[in-house]
């Protein structure tokens, strides 16, 4: 079983192994402009575990399979929403820089249903070449949203979703 945890950092060095591999996926899978240039930074990184908005995935072992930052409150990204609209204006956690090291299936399911069990309202945004994030989304449930924009200028689909109470996720 796969459980979450905070990210530490001594964990540091594999997790940035975990974002050197998607983005190698990425390059293989058709996305060639998401996650350039270093991006996500080692002191990127190190601030939000800093902050304790990353966590990671272990399995029974404690090998850790993935990252994601998971923060509650307002992203200044979502202030404004082109092309649609969020699904509601209630008070929101955000994922972020999900990744895995492809070694085992289910490693975004549980770090998303860890974020559904500490608040029911959630979104996410990912790049319009991430067609395997925008799959993993609509397969869990996340609805298409609209259009963002991140901090350099680039877009971003916004996805949200409410958990529905009782839903087992």
């Amino acid at each position: 079983m796969m459980e979450i945890r905070s990210t530490e950092i001594k964990d540091l060095p594999l997790v940035m192994e975990i974002y050197d591999y998607a983005r190698a996926f990425m390059r293989a899978t058709g996305n060639t402009t998401q996650w350039i240039d270093g991006y996500p930074s080692e002191g990127l990184i190190r601030r939000e575990i800093e902050d304790r908005h990353s966590f990671v995935c272990i399995d029974e072992q404690g090998e850790i399979l993935g990252t994601f930052c998971f923060i509650l409150g307002e992203d200044p990204t979502y202030q404004q929403i082109y092309e649609g609209a969020w699904l509601n204006n209630e008070p929101y956690g955000v994922v972020h820089r999900l990744a895995t090291n492809g070694k085992r299936k289910g490693v975004s399911e549980t770090c998303l249903n860890w974020c559904f069990e500490r608040w029911p309202n959630v979104r996410v945004d990912t790049h319009r070449d991430n067609k395997v994030m925008q799959h993993i989304l609509t397969k869990y449930g996340f609805q298409r949203c609209g259009i963002i924009y991140v901090k350099n200028g680039t877009e971003r689909i916004a996805y949200q979703m409410m958990r529905v109470p009782n839903r087992k996720l």
